[in-house]
């Protein structure tokens, strides 16, 4: 079982949102989360949980992961939960995880929790 954290400024967010407007979304949301997130703190829990997850799969944000093979979505009851690409799954064989997103004081946060297969 591996762990996954990260905590993010939601004034940080706020910032590059005023600067780069919807192509900073772009850069990290799929077009199905960009759809459904309308606050700023969504937003930045979205930034903390796309890290949280990278750092539990223990590779970060970068050649072997983006932001984009991560997909964050609400189950029936709206607790975050997420997927990987296709592409990622095979490369990082995830049996179960768990994902909490909080935001409060002006930060977001985010773990991740995650079992991956015996194989690795």
């Amino acid at each position: 079982m591996k762990i996954g954290t990260d905590i993010i400024q939601i004034k940080r967010i706020e910032t590059l949102l005023e600067k780069y407007g919807d192509t900073f979304k772009k850069r990290f949301l799929v077009e199905d989360e960009i759809m459904t997130l309308k606050k700023m703190e969504s937003i930045a829990g979205y930034w903390a949980a796309k890290e949280a997850i990278s750092k539990a799969l223990g590779c970060g944000i970068g050649g072997a992961l983006s932001f984009h093979d991560i997909i964050i979505s609400k189950n029936r009851l709206g607790a975050p939960t997420f997927t990987l690409s296709d592409k990622a799954q095979k490369q990082h064989q995830i049996k179960s995880s768990s994902l909490s997103i909080s935001h409060d004081g002006g930060f977001a946060i985010a773990v991740a929790v995650i079992l991956q297969k015996e194989s690795l």
